[in-house]
């Protein structure tokens, strides 16, 4: 959840970690901290004091707390931007965590902290916080002054004690030039730069533009790093690293004229699936990279595994599977699922969906079918992430790089691949027609077509979403497929705007929620035409005759609506459902921006969940 940068070289240390803090701070914005030791110049073993800082709230308090502050020359710097998991976001629980002679930081959750607090404590160590990354400082320097000597070893058994998530690096003045790091189901990249310098981040974004190769750790790597060799290992043994190239355009981090990278996203929806749907359709069917067709045969139950918007795709999804693939299709809750003790189908297809691949609970639940012997499919926006390594087999969204904490083009890519996908197992089970797979891709093709909007609905919403500032709630429903997009819907405008809104199938208002229409009540009614309009339009006339305030999105006028937004006329129910996606997007968006919200960082939220 975290985002973590690490810098060993002869450059301007406070630039590289406040520029690497700035890509990662989608990751968490409770605080943010900084530690640099610099060597002195004619004693290369010996370590001026470190200089710290940190600040709460955004990273620009950092910027302005370390201001004149420079360290250039050989040296190392650890920086942290904080989502607070244990204890509030002040200051004193701003990484990085200080012993008597280093600094930590981390990203993660150590679940045995209070026992090793304990621990701690009893041997007369002083605690300052109320985090759990705290134990790991002390917990090394303590091991370190019972055993003495070695660092490195004292730094192995400080990390075999732990338990729990973690990503962390931690610099002392023991060992100038040096930073110790381990790793455990939260992602931390090593890279390297020409000039024999070396990075450490929890995203490549961090080192796009720095770096020039980087190295993705497996869980349970830890070691150290000097300027003239990383020494790693796992299980005690030695391990080599295998570097690859990274990207060199930073492009995608600048907002081109938007005013929010949430606005931006939206509005590269149709590049962005256009590139998904690249080279995966050929000659009149799907074929999706890496997917082995004949092994999809014997597969008789697909499960979907996610979280967030991952599992509104993944619902979306189980409409395709049934519908075109024939085939059963379960959807789970990541977080519910992994403590379930599930009855797992061997011929079942494990799919778990995930935006960056680093999400603690999906993880989890792979790990789970993979253990049960379940073949598993990774949908996933980042390649070389934990899941997609894990996974036996990949399919690439390809979404680019989201800034936006709010998920957009992210979810739309996942829906594109998942339909492709289940498109490639209805061709492998000849379960579609010719002329039905035919329509099918048809409808895919058209959808970069559909997202590809001018600036004009935006400034229509913009002009509707002051009515929708007051009130004591958000109903978003619809029916069919349009169910996991109305879900979807309310999700984006809780997370940006903080007003309660919840999605829910439209058939089943009757049963209970429209207890609570009146005129104070928002309802966001999706009523395409190619699905059910009949029998949504008549649960939208229940909420009307009980004085709901309605908003109605639909190709169809609609004469009860207090407000309506009119959509195209479509053929395909996917080309409305694509339509009032962004729609949806741009509501919520509106809406935030009409409260004053930061629209990309809102409160509470990172992009990334790698905690439980």
């Amino acid at each position: 959840m975290c985002g973590i940068v690490g810098y060993i070289g002869c450059s301007e240390k406070r630039e590289i970690i406040l520029n690497g803090l700035k890509e990662l701070e989608y990751r968490g914005y409770d605080s943010a901290g900084m530690a640099v030791m610099s060597q002195k110049n004619d004693d290369k073993k010996a370590a001026k004091e470190i200089a710290f800082f940190k600040a709460t709230g955004k990273l620009e308090n950092l910027a302005k707390k370390s201001e004149g502050f420079s360290s250039s020359g050989e040296g190392v710097a650890i920086g942290h931007t904080r989502w607070a998991t244990h204890g509030k976001p002040t200051e004193i629980n701003a990484h990085p965590h200080l012993g008597e002679h280093s600094f930590v930081i981390h990203n993660g959750i150590i679940e045995n902290y209070k026992e090793l607090k304990e621990e701690l404590e009893a041997k007369g160590v002083k605690f300052v916080s109320q985090t759990d990354t705290e134990v790991i400082v002390h917990l090394f320097e303590e091991i370190l002054k019972e055993n003495g000597g070695d660092t490195l070893k004292a730094y192995e058994s400080a990390v075999k004690r732990l338990r729990g998530a973690y990503a962390t690096l931690l610099i002392t003045k023991l060992e100038p030039g040096k930073i110790f790091f381990a790793k455990n189901a939260a992602p931390l990249i090593v890279a390297k730069d020409a000039n024999g310098g070396i990075f450490f981040a929890s995203s490549d974004a961090a080192l796009i533009g720095v770096a020039d190769e980087a190295a993705y750790l497996d869980d349970g790597a830890y070691g150290v790093a000097g300027t003239d060799e990383i020494k790693i290992f796992a299980n005690g043994k030695d391990i080599n690293l295998s570097f690859s190239k990274l990207a060199k355009d930073k492009s995608y981090a600048q907002k081109e004229g938007y005013k929010f990278f949430m606005e931006k996203e939206i509005y590269e929806q149709s590049a962005v699936v256009a590139e998904t749907l690249m080279g995966r359709i050929k000659d009149g069917e799907v074929s999706l990279e890496k997917i082995d067709a004949q092994a999809l045969e014997d597969v008789d139950e697909v499960i979907f595994c996610a979280c967030g918007t991952s599992y509104h795709a993944a619902l979306a999804a189980s409409y395709f599977f049934e519908r075109l693939a024939k085939i059963r299709a379960k959807v789970e809750i990541a977080s519910e699922f992994r403590y379930r003790e599930p009855l797992l189908n061997k011929n079942s297809l494990f799919i778990v969906i995930s935006q960056s691949g680093e999400t603690a609970d999906t993880l989890e639940a792979l790990k789970i079918a993979k253990n049960a012997r379940l073949k598993t499919l990774a949908v996933c926006n980042v390649d070389n992430s934990s899941i997609v390594r894990l996974a036996d087999a990949t399919v690439l969204t390809r979404a680019g790089i989201e800034k936006g904490v709010a998920s957009t083009k992210a979810f739309a890519t996942q829906v594109v691949t998942l339909w492709m996908l289940a498109l490639q197992i209805a061709q492998a089970k000849a379960s579609i027609s010719k002329e039905e797979l035919k329509s099918e891709i048809a409808a895919l093709l058209h959808v970069p077509q559909i997202l590809n909007i001018s600036k004009e609905p935006q400034e229509r919403i913009r002009r509707l979403a002051k009515h929708y500032l007051h009130g004591h709630g958000f109903f978003f429903i619809g029916r069919d497929i349009f169910y996991p997009l109305a879900l979807e819907g309310a999700l984006k405008l809780k997370e940006i705007s903080y007003l309660h809104a919840e999605g829910y199938p439209a058939g089943e208002m009757k049963h209970g929620p429209i207890a609570l229409a009146d005129e104070r009540l928002f309802t966001i009614a999706l009523m395409p035409k190619t699905v059910l309009y009949e029998k949504t339009k008549s649960n939208v006339e229940e909420l009307a005759a009980r004085d709901a305030y309605i908003l109605a999105i639909s190709p169809e006028e609609f004469e009860l609506s207090d407000d309506f937004i009119k959509t195209s006329k479509q053929a395909h129910p996917m080309s409305e459902f694509f339509e009032m996606m962004i729609i949806l997007q741009l509501f919520a968006l509106e809406i935030a921006v009409r409260l004053g919200n930061d629209v990309d960082m809102p409160r509470n939220l990172a992009k990334s969940v790698t905690v439980e």
